[in-house]
């Protein structure tokens, strides 16, 4: 990869909803750094007005005047060229232009093509496993690493699960985790493009089916207990409230991460099983009814676009075009606590039941526009500092494939995404 680029990090898509808050990260991390390893970085997108626009919200919100006068690159996600482009004067490209099922692709092709690496904020398998099976070769040959996914979904899962298998002295075998979303007196909201996703995703269930079977991959081998599968509600002891499965990347992404980690590193697979605890009944009852027309709502074109033209009407309010207020912001966090089960060390995994049980913890402010922002830029400065600890080859990786050498854990701590152990490993 060339390294006389302009730029170590270009934000594309930086005025979009999402991308505004990586811009304010950004700013932030570049200011933390020694003077002796500057961090450069800057913008990118099509509409040179709003470009300038983020520019100045970055300059005020967080008071560096000097941030008005940036540089910035005019690029098009239509114009192969421009694309070309920015990725020459990047040595990685933060792409926050969703949903990426339908723009993502032009951006992973013009950074292997140009020797850039890239991360995204992709909740969407079917964009991400169809990265990995059309451009990871091309990716190797060109020493690029594309890593999607390092935002909320699914850095605090993926690097998550890698967390507490090191806590534990033994093997790890299987991991249970739950999400929990508090908010404050103000709610919380999510921004419509996340709505957009899923609506795509549901409805496409059967075509991921079909990608995930050109892959020709043998089944991971279960080691130790197998885990049971949950019920679409249950109640769940150890979180004291009702649970659904968490219907985001987080399960996918890990599975790919497992099985990187046990085929090229020959390290045991976890079993994992991914939810979100939902509180009482009452919550319970207003999810299956929301989920049930949305389900049924996505198996049509014009139920499909009625989901897509009213978001807050068929979310409760709870999807936007406008997104979350600061207020709203300020007042949410998340919590994701993993439940594990392993075998000591002298103990062998395929005879006996698990012996050793583990409770981690990841917590952190408000996952979209806040949290999602911290573990994107923390992945890029990874990429770009630590290219030793990365796999040895390039290619396209998910989070734990990718970092699970690094010290991205630790950088996540001290930017308010915390790894904590709850209970330590007990027979």
């Amino acid at each position: 990869m060339a390294t006389n680029r302009s730029y170590d990090l270009i934000i594309f898509g930086a005025s979009g909803f999402t991308g505004q808050f990586v811009v304010e990260e950004a700013a932030r991390v570049a200011s933390e750094t020694d003077s002796s390893r500057p961090l450069t970085w800057t913008v990118a997108g099509r509409n040179r007005v709003k470009l300038e626009g983020v520019l100045e919200r970055a300059a005020s919100v967080l008071g560096t005047p000097e941030l008005k006068s940036k540089k910035y690159v005019i690029c098009d996600i239509n114009d192969p060229l421009s694309l070309d482009a920015m990725c020459q004067q990047g040595s990685v490209i933060l792409n926050c232009v969703g949903p990426y099922r339908f723009f993502g692709e032009p951006v992973v092709k013009a950074c292997i093509e140009n020797g850039t690496h890239c991360v995204d904020v992709s909740g969407e398998p079917q964009f991400l496993e169809g990265m990995q099976l059309k451009y990871d070769h091309q990716a190797a040959e060109k020493g690029v690493y594309i890593v999607g996914s390092c935002g909320f979904d699914s850095i605090p899962a993926d690097m998550g699960i890698l967390y507490t298998r090191n806590q534990l002295k033994g093997t790890l075998t299987a991991v249970e985790s739950f999400v929990l979303i508090k908010s404050g007196p103000e709610g919380s909201s999510f921004h419509d493009g996340t709505w957009q996703s899923a609506v795509h995703g549901i409805s496409d269930q059967d075509n991921l089916r079909k990608l995930r079977r050109q892959f020709g991959h043998k089944p991971l081998p279960v080691i130790g207990t197998k885990l049971r599968r949950r019920g679409s509600v249950f109640y769940s002891n150890t979180m004291d409230q009702y649970a659904i499965p968490f219907i985001g990347s987080d399960a996918s992404v890990v599975k790919r991460t497992q099985r990187y980690l046990h085929e090229n590193l020959q390290e045991s697979p976890v079993q994992y099983g991914a939810y979100s605890a939902v509180g009482g009944i009452g919550s319970v009852i207003l999810l299956m009814i929301a989920g049930f027309f949305f389900w049924c709502f996505t198996k049509f074109r014009l139920g499909r676009n009625l989901l897509i033209k009213y978001p807050e009407f068929f979310s409760f309010g709870y999807f936007t075009r406008q997104g979350p207020t600061k207020k709203q912001m300020e007042g949410t966090s998340f919590s994701m606590t993993f439940f594990g089960e392993g075998y000591q060390e002298d103990q062998d995994p395929q005879q006996g039941k698990p012996s050793v049980k583990i409770c981690t913890q990841v917590k952190g402010p408000e996952p979209g526009y806040i949290a999602t922002p911290i573990a994107m830029v923390q992945a890029a400065v990874t990429i770009l500092w630590e290219r030793k600890s990365l796999p040895n080859r390039g290619g396209v990786y998910s989070p734990g494939a990718a970092f699970s050498k690094t010290t991205l854990i630790e950088r996540l701590n001290k930017h308010g995404i915390e790894f904590t152990v709850i209970s330590k490993p007990e027979a």
